[in-house]
């Protein structure tokens, strides 16, 4: 009889399902650093075209639509788990269905996003222009969505290696196209802003296709493509319901952070641009808790599945652990030198670097405490959501996110005198309440899981 795993045998079968996903997430970063450093070399305006259109229109539905193919992968784990591979069709499937329906809802409003881009204050040149890119690239939703449903699935089944690879191709792929489409090299006309569009809707359907194929080799027992229309309601509701609360959560995460730069807009240009780099250092960390959080989701799920709550608790700790390690490290790198990694954001001629540079080390500083809060928070929403717990986290993400860390990050930043270091501190608060009902639930859920054991 093989006994339970021990400390190191979770934290290294969490390391082989977590580091090529994480590696997929640094991949999709330096996709969207590639769109924007390409575009800012093409033009100004080409820039803010796609900052707006992309970052703050595309990314963000795809964000909230992927809350439905989240729910895939601790579903898919927990059948696979069971031994269940007709569920594991029809979970996925319904998937499918449910991302879809959600990418044919939000569609018009790529298409048709002038008008209400205006209304909420953009420059009407740079409207039209977010509309001309979103009127190609917005159709990356469909491919892009389901692209997120393959990859639940494939991580619930232990097979990350190709979502790593899959990703690398396709920021290879991108780079190519902008280069080519953008600036009208290897012969392809110049095409600006419309070239980047079409070039996102290249990669993303390219990775649908490539991830279709490897499912269909390597599992043809679950024949995940045939009869994909005919409706399967009972588990379409199921996905549903643990889906729904997920893309919630992931909308009130992301608008908290939308309305911080806009905060932080208020405030001045300069404290705006400073903003901007210490999220994106924040933001490359966070990947790694990402990674390991999704990869917690599945050893979670499984555990559920096949009711060892032993594992359950002991993955728990180790993922938990190896948040804590990474954070402590990140923020030891925050803490010496901070200069010199703002500084890799600026150009040396600005004449703006050293007051950038300057309210930049007192920002990362904040991003430091950042790095407990944040990895708490998104690894704990990855351990519930392998038990399939994802309403009443919801509801305390969202409170934390916005009846706390909202109001506190205004009142520091506009009536304190702290200025953009109170928004950091209202965001770390939010964060932090976050990360600690979070964890309570987990553990409280896991006990509840251990008395019906």
């Amino acid at each position: 009889m093989v006994g339970p795993l021990s400390y190191p045998q979770h934290v290294r079968a969490i390391l082989v399902l977590g580091l090529p996903l994480i590696g997929s997430h640094m991949a999709q970063i330096a996709i969207s650093a590639t769109d924007t450093v390409m575009l800012g070399w093409y033009s100004a305006e080409a820039l803010a075209a796609v900052t707006l259109a992309s970052s703050s229109v595309f990314f963000a539905l795809l964000i909230v639509g992927s809350g439905f193919a989240w729910a895939v992968m601790p579903m898919v784990s927990k059948a696979a788990a069971e031994g269940d591979e007709v569920r594991i069709r029809r979970v996925t499937r319904m998937g499918f269905w449910l991302v879809l329906l959600f990418a044919a809802a939000v569609l018009p409003m790529m298409i048709w996003s002038e008008g209400w881009l205006v209304a909420i204050g953009q420059a009407p040149k740079t409207a039209a222009d977010a509309q001309g890119y979103l009127r190609i690239a917005g159709w990356a939703i469909v491919p892009g969505l389901l692209v997120m449903v393959l990859k639940g699935y494939l991580s619930a089944l232990e097979h990350t290696p190709v979502i790593l690879w899959v990703t690398v191709g396709a920021a290879v792929l991108n780079g190519l196209l902008n280069y080519a489409l953008i600036f009208g090299n290897f012969g392809a006309p110049e095409m600006g802003l419309a070239g980047a569009a079409i070039a996102t809707l290249t990669l993303h359907t390219a990775s649908l296709v490539a991830l279709v194929l490897y499912a269909r080799r390597h599992f043809p027992q679950h024949d995940l493509f045939t009869r994909v229309w005919r409706p399967d309601w009972p588990i379409f509701a199921e996905v549903w319901r643990l889906g729904a609360p997920i893309s919630v959560t992931n909308f009130a995460e992301s608008g908290l952070f939308a309305v911080s730069a806009m905060m932080m807009g208020a405030i001045g240009t300069l404290e705006l641009a400073t903003h901007g780099v210490a999220l994106n250092l924040a933001a490359l960390t966070f990947m790694v808790h990402v990674g390991l959080s999704q990869a917690a989701t599945v050893r979670a799920g499984r555990a559920l599945g096949q009711g060892d709550i032993e594992a359950l608790k002991r993955g728990g700790r180790a993922a938990i652990f190896m948040s804590v390690v990474f954070a402590g490290l990140t923020i030891a790198l925050f803490l010496s030198v901070p200069e010199f990694l703002i500084g890799l954001f600026i150009s040396p001629t600005d004449p703006l670097k050293p007051e950038i540079v300057a309210l930049g080390v007192g920002l990362l500083a904040m991003a430091a405490l950042f790095q407990f809060a944040d990895g708490a928070q998104v690894m704990a929403l990855g351990l519930l959501r392998g038990v399939q717990d994802t309403r009443v986290p919801m509801v305390y993400a969202a409170f934390s996110y916005w009846a706390v860390g909202f109001p506190v990050a205004y009142l520091l930043g506009f009536h304190t005198g702290l200025g953009p270091y109170g928004i950091w501190l209202g965001l770390v608060t939010g964060l932090a309440l976050a990360g600690i009902t979070l964890m309570w639930r987990f553990w409280a859920a896991a006990g509840w899981q251990a008395q019906t054991a």
